[in-house]
């Protein structure tokens, strides 16, 4: 996936929303920033020998986009696609056709709340899903995903 001089590429998605994080109910999503996520995810991809890569956006689009981008070219996505979860089947198409291996994420459960929530069109193309751990979620998703990608 990498040439042999730089470390393995795995890929983080945050989808709409998740900028807000820690200002958004934080009694739900708690009081860590997506800056601050996103830097415990890059600590356990780098402590794997894995660098991280992390794309945010509003616009499934670009998150389509990065998806196409990291084929063939990095081993694994992480992908927290915020609201998109529900309804972001032109991102569940791209990551169907990702090569590598795909780790959904929650920061909540969202089988424990609106019922809504519980339908995703990610997970039929995720080799497994992360929920409810909060911020630790995206360590424990990144380990995940690095794990089963070095298989």
């Amino acid at each position: 996936m990498s040439d042999s001089h730089s470390p393995p590429v795995v890929l983080l998605l945050s989808g709409p929303n998740l900028q807000l994080l820690g200002e958004r109910e934080p009694s739900v999503y708690g009081r860590e920033t997506l800056a601050d996520k996103v830097a415990r995810a890059a600590a356990a991809a780098d402590g794997l020998g894995w660098r991280l890569e992390h794309v945010q956006s509003d616009a499934e689009a670009d998150l389509v986009r990065a998806v196409h981008r990291a084929r063939g070219r990095a081993g694994a996505v992480v992908v927290n696609a915020g609201a998109l979860t529900h309804y972001g089947w032109s991102l569940h198409d791209a990551l169907a056709a990702f090569e590598g291996v795909v780790v959904e994420l929650h920061v909540s459960n969202p089988a424990a709340r609106q019922p809504w929530r519980s339908q995703s069109v990610v997970t039929p193309v995720a080799d497994g899903v992360v929920a409810g751990f909060g911020g630790l979620g995206y360590e424990l998703a990144v380990e995940a995903a690095i794990r089963l990608a070095s298989r």
